[in-house]
């Protein structure tokens, strides 16, 4: 299986997609001497195309409503979008020396269905200050000790870190914390945990694999301004190869900030 192929499945397991019936697809035309923007109703998520021939790009940082895309001759691929709002969208992808059309407005009602939250999502809801008996100590004694820093990302006022990671017997428990001076309130989306193998500057082998959270503690659902929260990921037993690094995304519901942090 091609690479390219393999990151397409990964991406199928992000989601489970409700289908709104079936329908052809919609063929965008591209070289590799002009770019197609593509501009969606809401802030681009995710996106992959079928094969490296083609390139779609888009602003990681701050989740924005546009896309470039670009591609070389060869066979015809596919690209896949997910948007913010959960919006699914696809299209087929072929190579044309003249193109006629350099800007596609999309619509909302052109996506093929809705993305659904897994697991690998952490869910921000009513449980995640819950504690099991047998985890209390442990999640009590890792949020009692001094924050260090592994790894952190400052953005617009906003402090993501990663402070921690414990093996203990099978889970791995991540300690992170939250910062908040940016003068606006933070309203949690929800947070990823990926496994990522390889470089994006050599594309075709770079690889992003969600990792299953059992249990959330101490993640608030806002951080106010001014606030500083910390929290601990209960995680199954995992072991990072060695050309490999653990990703934390954290996403915000409703607005346009994204906060990445690479270990």
């Amino acid at each position: 299986m091609k690479s390219k192929e393999v990151i397409l499945v990964v991406l199928g397991l992000f989601c489970i997609v409700v289908v709104r019936g079936q329908r052809v697809l919609d063929t965008i035309y591209t070289n590799e001497t002009t770019n197609v923007a593509l501009f969606f109703p809401s802030p681009v998520q995710q996106a992959v195309t079928g094969h490296e021939g083609f390139v779609f790009s888009y602003d990681r940082e701050e989740a924005g409503y546009v896309g470039l895309l670009q591609g070389v001759e060869g066979p015809n691929s596919n690209l896949l979008v997910i948007t913010s709002n959960g919006g699914v969208y696809a299209y087929i992808l072929s190579y044309a020396k003249e193109l006629l059309q350099l800007n596609h407005f999309v619509q909302k009602e052109h996506r093929i269905g809705i993305e659904r939250p897994n697991a690998a999502k952490v869910p921000i809801n009513s449980t995640s200050h819950r504690v099991s008996g047998h985890n209390e100590k442990i999640i009590g004694k890792l949020l009692g000790q001094n924050s260090k820093s592994l790894a952190r990302e400052r953005k617009k006022g906003m402090v993501f870190r990663l402070e921690d990671m414990h093996y203990i017997e099978n889970d791995v428990y991540l300690v992170g914390a939250i910062k908040n001076r940016s003068g606006i309130d933070f309203e949690v989306g929800y947070l990823e945990v990926l496994r990522i193998n390889g470089s994006k500057k050599r594309r075709a082998s770079y690889q992003e694999i969600q990792l299953e959270v059992k249990q959330t503690v101490g993640l608030s659902h806002t951080i106010a301004t001014g606030e500083t929260i910390r929290f601990v990921l209960v995680m199954p037993k995992f072991v990072l190869g060695d050309q490999e690094r653990l990703k934390l995304i954290l996403r915000e519901l409703q607005g346009n900030r994204t906060l990445e942090i690479i270990y």
